[in-house]
């Protein structure tokens, strides 16, 4: 079976290494904060001023005040601090953040990403994502493989405006995890119950 979203998210977190700072995105990536493997430190950054974010809160812990950049409830921690927008893109521009974990409306096999606009339909902004993806020194995205027509989003090149050229390291979508590697598109892993001709089929990126 295809994983769900908190599997793939659970994925995303073996991405995480002790000692990392990391920027989560919108989406399947804010839940990888509740997957971080056991004896891994890492401090999680959120452009919206917030370095130190905790897993989300229980009922009894919500805080209005305290959200990440998609206006989500967060918790904090005992090393939590907080700072301008111009101090958090300087830490990202500037290359201090190590990994961010990004969704996508559409990925490239040369590792273009399109993840912030859709012409015409929805224009939410770009965000932090172009200066994330430039920034940091390794990019993953978390997305679904297929459209909800069916069609593939791992893509020989991209439709929608771009967010970056040759940014993307790995993707992990329901069906599989890919690395973009010269030539396209190598699997690395696919879903138990999935097998690589249905991988195939559901992709229109070339696969090595």
């Amino acid at each position: 079976m295809p994983w769900d979203r908190n599997q793939m998210a659970a994925l995303a977190a073996r991405e995480l290494k002790d000692g990392m700072y990391v920027n989560l995105g919108i989406g399947i990536p804010t839940l990888v904060s509740n997957y971080i493997p056991d004896g891994v430190d890492v401090t999680l950054q959120s452009e919206n001023g917030m370095l130190g974010m905790g897993p989300f809160p229980t009922e009894d812990e919500i805080d209005a005040d305290l959200i990440n950049a998609g206006k989500q409830t967060i918790t904090e921690l005992d090393r939590t601090s907080y700072f301008s927008s111009a101090d958090s893109f300087a830490m990202i521009r500037g290359g201090k953040i190590d990994m961010a974990i990004l969704g996508a409306m559409e990925v490239s096999e040369k590792g273009d990403l399109a993840n912030w606009m859709i012409p015409k339909k929805l224009v939410k902004g770009m965000g932090g994502a172009m200066d994330l993806v430039a920034g940091v020194k390794r990019v993953v995205v978390v997305m679904d493989h297929a459209s909800k027509h069916g069609e593939s989003k791992l893509l020989k090149e991209c439709t929608l405006p771009l967010t970056g050229l040759a940014v993307v390291d790995r993707i992990i979508t329901n069906l599989g995890v890919f690395d973009v590697v010269e030539g396209g598109l190598k699997i690395v892993e696919i879903a138990d119950g999935v097998t690589e001709d249905e991988v195939r089929k559901a992709t229109e990126a070339t696969l090595v």
